[in-house]
């Protein structure tokens, strides 16, 4: 039970970092708690590429020391199935909600989804011990905070931007898939001098952005409640 609770602290504290930013027309517990849900679902887009991995029906990269194949595997058997089944949780249940009424939600909802699926992941994990929760904790949990952002600025930007939304939506799925195939790529080649660090570069470069992301649509957020009151 303990393991369990660690696991899923930095869930609890992402979320409630991100609630608590949403200041103004909060969304609603209803949508935030079935986004969330919905994320740990996503996981089944995981569960069919492994199906088609074990069936080699897809790629055998992961069993290989080659540089290359480390790659493909990172970017495609895990970070492209990965944030496609957030994106396809994301788009389908939250962006369709009367509630998401400006870009900033899409940074909410983006996270929650992303949380859910990351508390699930964290969960299953976390059997592994203790030491692997706790560094998941600081690691894998705010790395996929970090691709949520990125894919909920622009699927906001995308909801109130018609003409753009189809540029927008690629552009927030493409750097959530490559922040985090660059994560799992470094994590992947720890045998190759300096790539593990890489991985801890690119979790921060993604915390600084997200951060900045998510000031720059508050203030937006903040300038249309200024307009309109």
């Amino acid at each position: 039970m303990f393991i369990v609770i660690i696991a899923l602290l930095p869930v609890v504290l992402i979320n409630t970092f991100v609630y608590v930013k949403d200041k103004k027309d909060k969304e609603p517990i209803k949508n935030l708690a079935i986004s969330f849900i919905l994320g740990g679902l996503s996981i089944f887009f995981v569960g069919i590429q492994l199906i088609l991995h074990e069936a080699k029906i897809i790629g055998t990269w992961d069993n290989s020391k080659n540089v290359t194949d480390i790659f493909l595997h990172a970017f495609i058997e895990v970070a492209l199935v990965e944030e496609l089944g957030k994106y396809v949780m994301l788009r389908g249940y939250a962006y369709r909600r009367e509630a998401f009424n400006e870009p900033f939600d899409g940074i909410v909802y983006s996270v929650m989804v992303s949380m859910g699926f990351a508390g699930f992941e964290n969960i299953m994990y976390s059997l592994q011990g203790l030491s692997t929760a706790i560094l998941r904790a600081f690691t894998a949990v705010p790395a996929h905070a970090t691709f949520a952002v990125a894919m909920g600025y622009y699927v906001g930007l995308a909801k109130f931007n018609p003409e753009k939304s189809r540029l927008y939506q690629f552009i927030g799925v493409s750097l959530a898939v490559i922040f985090h195939g660059f994560y799992d790529f470094f994590l992947m080649s720890q045998e190759q001098i300096g790539m593990f660090l890489g991985a801890f570069v690119t979790l921060i470069v993604g915390i600084v952005l997200s951060l900045k992301a998510i000031k720059r649509h508050k203030a937006l957020k903040e300038q249309h409640f200024a307009q309109n009151t």
